[in-house]
């Protein structure tokens, strides 16, 4: 599966910024897809998931600010970053949680490249 990310930036403070994340490749179904984020000198953190069938769980720091969503018809999976603080700023990285359609093979170790949000203050 291949996961590609858009939507970073620099945003003030306040602001909104929604990420889209596009998977593509075959002979696999995503069961899960979310965002995860790491700050410099951080540990990789979740920010929000959602099933297939629309289950979504949220980080702590996010709650009530992000929301994520989906559409299955296109494996995209969207995150939707409101009132940005500068302790958002981080590298934001996609991730799937696909089983093979081939072997039913399970796999939770899928990431996109990352795209950059930075909240200036």
């Amino acid at each position: 599966v291949q996961l590609v990310e858009s939507g970073g930036g620099l945003v003030q403070a306040g602001g909104s910024l929604r990420l889209s994340c596009a998977a593509s490749g075959s002979l696999f179904s995503i069961i899960a897809m979310g965002w995860y984020r790491q700050a410099p000198g951080k540990q990789r953190e979740l920010v929000a998931t959602t099933t297939r069938s629309h289950v979504t769980k949220y980080g702590d720091s996010v709650k009530g600010r992000f929301t994520i969503s989906r559409d299955n018809a296109t494996n995209t999976v969207y995150l939707q970053m409101n009132s940005l603080t500068p302790e958002d700023t981080a590298v934001y990285y996609c991730n799937a949680d696909i089983i093979s359609t081939i072997d039913s093979t399970r796999s939770t170790d899928n990431w996109g490249q990352g795209t950059q949000v930075t909240v200036s203050s």
